[in-house]
């Protein structure tokens, strides 16, 4: 956590109690007035794995029944997915007292959220949440937690601009697919650690009120970050550049369930997500097989946009491109200095012509390493469509309401395909396996199982590095052989021997970190920085 971070919490903190209690007891309010109903299981309630390894959930209900199935069903996935976020925190954060202070502060930055979500996902959300594990009390109640927990996107990239999401997504129809019809894909990476994308869900829910509809998602989730509906409406989330309010709105994931719930049209799609306030910057990618296009709606806390097109294509990153935004310097900045601008190049010059693009050309270009003109970034580059740490990849076929969700690891294992025209229809709750994608051929070479040696070995050097401990020579040597292309192991060697006091040996690794392919111009400066002060050294 940053000081700057850690000062505003703490400040916070010390004026923040009422606000903890206000929000306890509005919990309690609603948590006192929501009748307990009785919940049956139907025959049609089930939650199995493909034999692929996703998980796979079809439940149906009123809203609190929905909840209720959605957890009981999946309860040790649940809580399993709370130690690990939980987890994470106190990695990232490993002493107590800030922790504490985080989590207050985190409560009184989310004292107005239970307003801010509609009734019905919040009766959801609770009944999902009183299957949590009671292993983290001392943080909140169950539905304190879990409220905190879908905002946490939104809050990891308003603060800090973590960019934890950093995701793409391309749309096609007219003269580039084979049939003029919609085609989407997109990779959502959202990146926690490995841990956080074992537990993959793809789930399939009938509501009491609205439309039938998929999603995929994790174990405790409400919200909807990719999915479906029976209408062939399809919402897909990427994050932008965001200032930092003074409190916390809807998460964007609920504006995106609102809208995948109950929308049908592009239009009707648009007049929803007007409804809400978010408190971060959000592009949410909308097609359509009524419409037969897409757009991307555009939200901050200050406007809302929509971007669209006229050519057959459209192209999501983590920017936005609306006429209301090109003025916006959060977003100038975002374009001039990240890595978001440099993928949607890349999206552009792989689909660059007119042609009959189908579902395995969107799946190639998915599963794409490489940079602009083919260029070795070095394998996990943040420049690349495929950065090997996607939460999930996801294509869509909404004419025909087929959809093929990823399996481990990242996009390269097999894609499963769904029918939703017969998936809440049938018995039995399984993929098509005469239309399921082949996994990557990239899983088996030698360059991937560098990649895991090498995210071994920057994990053992980075903690060597943040203790001041000393590594073997021939550890750095398989480090730096292990993933030659990225700048990543130049600039975390220049580290390590900076902490060691090997001057020259620092300053030769930030020197060579300067030569690669640098995913954006902040990660650049800070090298810059770095090699100023070992020079100083010298």
């Amino acid at each position: 956590m940053s000081k700057h971070l850690f000062s505003l919490v703490l400040l916070l903190s010390l004026i923040s109690c009422g606000s903890i209690k206000n929000l306890k007891k509005e919990c309690d309010l609603f948590e006192t007035e929501l009748e307990k109903q009785e919940v049956f299981m139907q025959k049609r309630d089930v939650l199995n794995k493909s034999v692929n390894g996703n998980w796979q959930l079809r439940i149906s209900g009123n809203p609190y029944e929905i909840g209720y199935k959605k957890g009981f069903l999946t309860q040790k996935l649940y809580q399993n997915q709370e130690k690990i976020f939980f987890g994470k925190v106190s990695e990232i954060i490993p002493n107590p007292s800030k922790q504490n202070k985080l989590l207050y502060f985190l409560k009184w930055y989310n004292r107005n959220i239970l307003s801010a979500i509609p009734t019905d996902l919040k009766q959801e959300l609770y009944a999902v949440s009183t299957f949590g594990s009671d292993e983290f009390n001392d943080i909140g109640t169950k539905f304190e937690r879990n409220l905190l927990l879908h905002s946490s996107h939104d809050i990891g990239h308003a603060m800090q601009d973590l960019m934890l999401v950093g995701c793409s997504s391309i749309a096609l129809w007219d003269n580039f697919t084979e049939d003029g019809n919609l085609l989407i894909g997109r990779n959502f990476d959202f990146y926690v650690n490995d841990e956080f994308a074992q537990n993959k869900i793809v789930e399939f829910i009938s509501p009491e009120s609205g439309y039938k509809y998929a999603s995929v998602t994790w174990p405790g989730m409400v919200g909807v970050v990719s999915g479906m509906n029976e209408k062939g409406l399809t919402v897909t989330l990427n994050a932008g550049k965001s200032s930092i309010p003074m409190r916390g709105k809807t998460p964007v994931s609920i504006v995106a369930r609102s809208i995948l719930q109950n929308a049908q049209t592009i239009d009707e799609a648009v007049a929803i997500a007007d409804k809400f306030d978010v408190f971060v910057s959000e592009s949410f990618l909308i097609g359509s097989a009524k419409d037969n296009k897409a757009v991307v709606i555009e939200m901050s806390p200050k406007r809302m946009d929509v971007y669209e097109t006229n050519n057959g294509k459209i192209i999501c990153t983590n920017h936005f491109q609306s006429n209301g935004y090109k003025a916006d310097k959060r977003n100038q900045n975002q374009i001039e200095e990240s890595h978001s601008y440099y993928r949607l190049e890349k999206l552009e010059e792989s689909f660059k012509t007119e042609k009959k693009y189908k579902v395995k050309d969107v799946l190639k270009v998915l599963r794409d390493v490489s940079g602009l003109q083919n260029e070795n970034l070095g394998l996990g580059n943040e420049k690349a469509l495929n950065q090997l740490m996607a939460h999930h990849g996801v294509i869509f076929k909404p004419a025909e309401l087929k959809m093929w969700v990823s399996n481990k690891p990242y996009q390269l294992g097999a894609f499963d395909a769904y029918d939703l025209n017969t998936v809440f229809k049938s018995k039995e709750l399984k993929p098509i396996k005469s239309l399921e994608l082949p996994k990557d051929d990239f899983i088996k070479s030698k360059d991937f199982k560098q990649y895991q040696k090498f995210r071994k070995l920057h994990k053992t050097i980075e903690i060597a590095t943040n203790s001041e401990k000393i590594v073997s020579n021939e550890i750095l040597t398989a480090y730096k052989k292990s993933n030659p292309e990225l700048w990543v192991v130049y600039n975390q060697l220049g580290d390590y021997f900076f902490s060691q006091k090997q001057w020259q040996h620092a300053a030769d690794n930030y020197q060579i970190a300067l030569q690669k392919v640098i995913s954006s111009k902040d990660q650049q400066k800070s090298i810059e920085q770095k090699l100023k002060k070992t020079l100083k050294k010298l």
